[in-house]
């Protein structure tokens, strides 16, 4: 790589690993911790790209964008932050950003988003209005996890376009979610957002809503795809095809939980609708896929119990890291649904990891099938679980420390729900895990686990 590079962060590690890795590339580096340092830069005519944070201590990344577009349009900004949602990804792609990464970041994807900047460097583009402060306040889509950023960086490139987005994804992964995100965070945003049923909608029912109660710029919301009747199929794909859904801007969202290949080898759905439909495909990852966004979902659950009227309650860090290793077959949904049954159900104010092993225990029982099923060892389930961890992070390691991090996995549960089984007694669960009691109490310090003798849950 060749050229100059302006780094802007407050994390002076950052700023360090930056300078030595770009200088490493073949690059020349200027870094700073502020926002006033770097425009002074800019405007001074210094640097053939730029990578800033958001947040600096005298201001806003995503703020200077706009200017830094009018005044060098030429100069390429790569948008990277530690806000992982979807609302700075949107944000930051108003506002002109040639990039956004989510920290933290993989180095070399960073490098190699700096070696396209600078390639493109003194291509003038057309300046851009400043990004909306309205949209902060309120973050429909919750989770930092890998698997979730990269839904981000593809909703915050289509939000503002008239493509047509098929969303897919398990049922419970949040599509509804998605589709209504697309359209109110977007230009479209004071138009109509009309739901169809693809499951029960008629021939007639479809053109009726579309051409008739839509209106101009509405985004058609077309949920479960996959259940549409051939006669519906017809018309729906003469619909995308009239004259008057194009005058009017329409746009198709559509989401789907069954593969559409398989329908379309069948014959049972149209290959020329799912074209037309399918122009932007976003896929939704599983709960078990995102489980470092657990905790996040977690605690705005409880947020929203209190907002409806339900018991304010608080959870413990080892309760959360219970539900971290638990299995979430109806994935966020199920999650919810779990979430408001401990608010109703804990008698205390803080839910305890004790209280949860049990709750996750009985809800295990309930779902288990009548006829008996051949079980795994443990060290196969332990040996998923942590190849599933390596898996999302990619060519990267996991941070150091997996060993311990590991083994307090499979301790936490152990000592919870054996805890939960003696109801609470330390006595029997010190005999019943064959440890003395003075092993048992330091193990529950070191895990933070609230003890207390509880009653079965209803």
């Amino acid at each position: 790589m060749d050229g100059t590079v302006l780094v802007a962060d407050d994390d002076r590690t950052i700023r360090t690993v930056l300078t030595q890795a770009l200088t490493r590339a073949g690059c020349k580096v200027r870094a700073t911790s502020n926002t006033t340092t770097l425009w002074r830069w800019i405007e001074e005519g210094e640097g053939d790209a730029v990578i800033s944070d958001v947040m600096m201590p005298d201001g806003n990344g995503l703020d200077l964008l706009p200017a830094i577009r009018r005044k060098r349009p030429d100069l390429p900004v790569i948008v990277i932050s530690a806000q992982n949602t979807v609302v700075t990804a949107i944000r930051a792609t108003d506002a002109g950003a040639f990039d956004y990464m989510p920290k933290p970041f993989d180095l070399r994807e960073l490098l190699s988003k700096v070696s396209k900047a600078l390639s493109q460097s003194g291509q003038s583009l057309p300046p851009v209005e400043p990004p909306s402060q309205e949209q902060d306040a309120e973050i429909p889509l919750i989770g930092g996890s890998p698997a979730m950023q990269e839904v981000y960086r593809v909703v915050a490139r289509v939000v503002n376009t008239d493509l047509n987005v098929l969303i897919l994804g398990a049922s419970g992964t949040g599509k509804d979610l998605l589709a209504r995100s697309l359209h109110d965070l977007g230009n479209r945003a004071s138009s109509r957002f009309l739901r169809i049923n693809c499951g029960t909608a008629t021939p007639d029912e479809l053109e009726s809503e579309v051409l008739v109660s839509a209106g101009q710029g509405a985004t058609i919301y077309l949920d479960e795809l996959s259940e549409l009747s051939a006669q519906s199929q017809i018309h729906l794909l003469n619909l995308t095809q009239s004259d008057t859904v194009q005058s009017m801007g329409m746009r198709f969202v559509s989401s789907t939980s069954r593969p559409m290949q398989p329908l379309i080898n069948d014959g049972l759905f149209r290959e020329d609708l799912f074209y037309r439909l399918n122009v932007m495909p976003i896929n939704l990852p599983p709960l078990r896929d995102r489980i470092e966004d657990i905790g996040p979902l977690t605690q705005h659950f409880l947020r929203l119990c209190a907002e409806r009227g339900m018991p304010l309650k608080t959870i413990a860090k080892s309760a959360l890291e219970q539900m971290r290793v638990a299995a979430w077959p109806g994935n966020v949904r199920a999650l919810e649904n779990f979430v408001q049954r401990l608010v109703l159900l804990c008698p205390d104010d803080d839910i305890s990891a004790t209280f949860v092993a049990a709750a996750l225990k009985e809800e295990a029982e309930q779902a288990a099938p009548s006829t008996p099923l051949v079980t795994e060892k443990l060290s196969a389930s332990v040996e998923a679980h942590i190849q599933r961890y390596f898996d999302l992070h990619g060519d990267a390691l996991p941070p150091p420390g997996l060993y311990n991090r590991i083994l307090r996995e499979v301790e936490l549960p152990l000592l919870a729900l054996s805890l939960s089984a003696t109801r609470g007694n330390q006595i029997k669960t010190a005999e019943l895990l064959g440890i003395n009691r003075n092993t048992l109490r330091k193990k529950i310090k070191e895990h933070d686990i609230q003890v207390t003798r509880t009653k079965k849950l209803m």
